[in-house]
């Protein structure tokens, strides 16, 4: 399979992303990858050739400070747009880029275009939970505002995407609320409620954002604007409580003693909710596996997002989306 990447998107690119690739075509052998940026920059980060290994050169790139349609309107040889490109005219299997969010996603939508019947697209990213299994969590930012029909359409995406590539089981869907009682919430919540609790898929009811940790769901569907805000709320707490601890730990030799004793506990606590051991964020509904890795990501995270690539095309996660799309008339999945 053939994976594109923006070399020139991301806090540290190209050098993560020429750290990521080589990491990731040396585990696996049926990769190929796609480097699309300044080719002289991406080659001071590349010690030699790789037979699996192609560079398309451009020297223009979308900024993380730019207005995203404008950008990809204009900039029409921007790394990430060629991308887009490729993966439009399926000379590629997916793309992967840290660059621009803004951007990607109006690359998703004019470039690579829809599924039909997916009326917006959702940013989908697991977040991590107590019993290890995490949870999906959608749309993250992709739209601000969101109708009831756009979060079923999330639901029927997020459910198979968990079914398909993680357990194998029927996904539980969850819908992000103030409370769990059934007439809790907003008009578009309650609307939502409705259409989820009369369709096909396996629904729970509403989740409170305090209890996503817990596991009790497999996907929690929610507006945009509504799971931005939950994203960096998440990220910013573990942040904020990773250094109390690294202050208090450090604050005497006695601290300092206990530190050293429960080192391994708190490794694996650090792995479980860092942000940069887990996958990037899927722009489902788009019509080819488009992925976001964090703008901050390092090596280790680009590699792992071009893993999560690698299954999703593996599991034809998008044929999937679209026949079932085009299995229930007009995307409506009600009993």
């Amino acid at each position: 399979m053939r994976i594109a990447l923006d070399a020139m998107g991301g806090d540290d690119a190209p050098r993560v992303v020429v750290e990521g690739a080589i990491a990731s075509l040396n585990q696996w052998d049926d990769v190929h990858l796609v480097l699309i940026g300044d080719e002289q920059q991406i080659r001071l980060h590349l010690k030699e050739s790789h037979p699996r290994l192609e560079i398309i050169h451009t020297e223009e790139r979308i900024d993380a400070t730019e207005e995203p349609v404008r950008a990809v309107r204009r900039k029409k040889q921007a790394s990430m747009v060629l991308a887009g490109d490729l993966l439009k005219n399926k000379q590629v299997d997916a793309m992967i880029s840290a660059g621009n969010t803004g951007a990607l996603m109006t690359v998703g939508l004019l470039v690579v275009g829809r599924i039909d019947g997916i009326e917006r697209p959702g940013l989908a990213s697991t977040m991590p939970t107590l019993d290890g299994r995490g949870v999906l969590v959608l749309d993250l930012g992709a739209n601000m505002d969101a109708s009831p029909q756009h979060l079923l359409q999330y639901g029927i995406m997020g459910a198979l995407y968990q079914q398909i590539i993680h357990s194998g089981e029927v996904a539980r869907v969850g819908l992000l609320n103030v409370g769990s009682e059934k007439k809790k919430g907003n008009e578009l919540t309650k609307a939502t409620y409705e259409l989820l609790e009369n369709s096909s898929l396996s629904f729970i009811g509403n989740v409170e954002a305090r209890d996503l940790l817990n596991g009790g769901c497999d996907v929690v569907v929610c507006d945009g604007f509504a799971g931005n805000i939950l994203l960096k709320s998440m990220e910013g707490a573990v942040v904020a409580a990773m250094s109390v601890l690294k202050r208090e730990l450090t604050s005497n030799w006695f601290s300092k003693l206990g530190a050293l004793l429960l080192k391994n506990s708190f490794r694996k606590f650090k792995k479980a909710f860092d942000y940069t051991e887990h996958e990037g964020a899927l722009l489902l509904g788009v019509n080819g596996v488009c992925i976001k890795s964090h703008g901050s990501s390092n090596a280790r995270m680009i590699h792992k997002t071009i893993g999560q690539a690698r299954k999703a095309v593996q599991h034809r996660l998008i044929d999937s989306i679209t026949d079932q799309i085009v299995r229930i008339e007009g995307g409506n999945v009600c009993n």
